[in-house]
């Protein structure tokens, strides 16, 4: 009997060091169309990034499917600080459109080369959510391992988390954990291929079952949505340090009732159990003996 063909290996980070694909021709012999594929230089030899491999992957796929990424760096704030979020996107796209209608032509090179800066490094950090005007649906987690500033932002604000999680991850606080190799070239670019085809299908039936909703409609949902969304973080907040406060709260309210079903009812007439009565007939003598010596 022929035996089962066994599935290819994904070529993770670690074989590729060990095979040496890191490592480019001389300085002086490179070609610069290659150089945002260059990490940098040692001993007069190119060092190639490997993990472009893993970005170029990331932006694709989420390209095709109409989605937002990062692939650099997650910038502390990019959920729970959005506002501020905001206004570096709008300073990126007036940088960008100072680039393309001839303003910086009309400026001197040494404050173009300081604008140019400025939008490269904006454009590295949020490039990928330059069109994304409010919070997200859902977060797809590659590593969440390292990716752990983006858990929690998005674990506050109640928003779904989608993690590619490897043995070597704390599953906690990913509603929907894939167990995963996240070092793997082919694994990463395996799911994130499924993820797009899951977000192209769901975009396209949420299309079909609101194609007869005028367009306002739905961004008043997009707009209840996020306020929602920050509501809920703020009890989740409020929950965790809540304690003995929010006991206290309940006690009262659970106490409001009673006082108005006591007071609505029957008036019942309470008897002074033995130790009330004698408290009482020991303090008529002493009010009476006031009144004798007065």
């Amino acid at each position: 009997m022929a035996q089962a063909m066994q599935p290819a290996q994904g070529i993770t980070m670690r074989q590729l060091l060990e095979a040496g694909v890191h490592f480019g021709h001389q300085t002086k012999r490179w070609n610069p169309k290659m150089k945002p594929y260059i990490f940098g230089a040692r001993n007069g030899i190119y060092i190639v990034d490997l993990q472009k491999t893993v970005r170029l992957a990331v932006i694709e796929e989420s390209t095709r499917s109409g989605q937002f990424h990062v692939t650099n760096r997650w910038l502390g704030g990019t959920l729970t600080n959005f506002k501020t979020i905001k206004s570096g996107i709008d300073r990126l796209k007036a940088l960008e459109k100072m680039s393309t209608d001839g303003t910086f032509e009309k400026l001197p090179k040494k404050e173009v080369a300081v604008l140019q800066n400025e939008m490269d490094k904006l454009k590295k950090n949020l490039g990928g959510i330059q069109d994304m005007s409010r919070l997200p649906g859902c977060l797809f987690v590659i590593d969440p391992k390292k990716e752990h500033i983006a858990i929690h932002e998005a674990t506050r604000l109640g928003i779904p988390i989608v993690g590619l999680v490897d043995t070597n991850c704390d599953p906690e606080g990913i509603e929907y954990v894939i167990p995963g190799n996240d070092d793997a070239i082919r694994s990463i670019r395996l799911f994130c291929g499924k993820i797009a085809d899951a977000a192209i299908e769901g975009k396209a039936r949420y299309q079909a079952h609101h194609a007869g909703e005028p367009q306002q409609a739905e961004g008043e949902q997009v707009e209840d949505r996020d306020a929602a969304s920050e509501r809920r973080g703020r009890r989740n907040e409020r929950g965790g340090r809540g304690g003995a406060r929010g006991g206290m709260r309940g006690e009262k309210r659970s106490a409001r009732p009673e006082a108005e079903e006591a007071s609505s009812g029957p008036i019942v007439e309470r008897k002074p159990t033995l130790a009330a009565a004698g408290e009482e007939t020991a303090a008529v003598p002493a009010s009476t003996e006031e009144k004798t010596e007065e």
